[in-house]
């Protein structure tokens, strides 16, 4: 089938809608090209079918391929935002790594590598897990890259600073301890968003405060309200590299069921999408979205949910390389 795509200003955008139906062709994300299509690409989006960290119910690393075809339903231009971002930057889909699925240190050390490669060009990096272990190589490469410890903001219903799982140091409940260890944050503008429910003990909390991790509880953002939330968050991350790391489960049950440990009093899907776009203009320097299990996502909520949380990510890394080089060329001019 002929592939008959939007392009502007010399980018290579979606398969129009208008020409093929949503429904038919390949389902890479949002309909892009696939990396290989293009020369070159600003931003990259790779999947990353990995799901044996999890501590629960598995199936996420089928969650990558299921917001690809979640995702049949976005257009070019985002309204909340005021931008096209697949024609202010070139957006590619990268396909997914290939990582073992029984040797969690190698798949670590696979992630790790391949999103250098993939960044090497300058490009940034946009993540559809997988489970939440894929964030600690991922920031180990974002870290790299910024040749500094990088500002994290991250959405979960969990701190996902435990020790170990049955003696496993590296499990979706344990990435952000290992990356304070490993010091690539910065502890001084790392913060939990949307965290709630029961936790194994006090110490929990102890632990992460001595981290240097800020919480935003899913009831911080009921009574204080998106607007007060996103100062704050803007305050302590200043400008800063910044890496963006959301699992899904940081939505409520009602708006986000495909998940593997779900939490009752999660935050909405359009509180998620209005904290996420009131960061714009800061350093993004890569982000994930991960723990979509699609066997337990009724109706495909959780996957669509996945998706726009992508195209937002998306949305805000391409609009701020867009204005930071039409910075660069007006200072040239001059």
């Amino acid at each position: 089938m002929q592939e008959i795509r939007v392009e502007e200003n010399g980018n290579i955008g979606p398969i129009d809608a208008s020409q093929i139906p949503r429904y038919a062709g390949l389902g890479t994300y949002a309909r892009l090209p696939r990396l290989d299509q293009v020369t070159a690409a600003d931003i990259k989006l790779v999947g990353v079918p990995f799901d044996s960290g999890v501590s629960y119910r598995p199936g996420a690393r089928f969650g990558s391929t299921h917001i690809r075809e979640s995702s049949r339903l976005l257009r070019p231009y985002n309204p909340a935002l005021n931008v096209s971002p697949f024609a202010v930057a070139q957006v590619a889909d990268a396909g997914d790594m290939a990582v073992n699925p029984f040797n969690i240190n190698e798949a670590i050390e696979t992630i790790q590598q391949n999103a250098l490669d993939l960044t090497a060009d300058g490009a940034s990096l946009v993540t559809l897990g997988g489970d939440h272990t894929i964030a600690l190589p991922l920031l180990r490469a974002a870290s790299e890259r910024a040749g500094a410890p990088v500002a994290m903001l991250h959405f979960d219903a969990h701190l996902d600073t435990w020790d170990t799982y049955f003696g496993a140091e590296y499990t979706h409940g344990t990435p952000f301890r290992r990356a304070v260890e490993e010091g690539i944050l910065d502890t001084e503008a790392i913060s939990h968003v949307g965290t709630r429910g029961p936790l194994y003990g006090k110490k929990d909390l102890e632990d992460d405060k001595r981290f240097g991790f800020g919480i935003v509880t899913s009831s911080d953002v009921y009574y204080q309200g998106v607007r007060e939330i996103v100062d704050k968050l803007r305050d302590r991350i200043g400008n800063r590299p910044l890496y963006i790391s959301v699992d899904i489960d940081v939505l409520d049950p009602a708006h986000a069921p495909g998940t593997g440990t779900p939490e009752a009093g999660g935050i909405t899907s359009r509180e998620l999408l209005e904290i996420i776009r009131g960061l714009r203009g800061l350093n993004i320097v890569g982000a994930d979205i991960v723990e979509v299990s699609p066997a337990y996502d009724h109706a495909e909520m959780t996957g669509v949910a996945a998706s726009h949380v992508a195209y937002d990510l998306v949305s805000l890394i391409a609009d701020k390389r867009a204005n930071d080089q039409r910075a660069k060329d007006l200072a040239n001019e001059a």
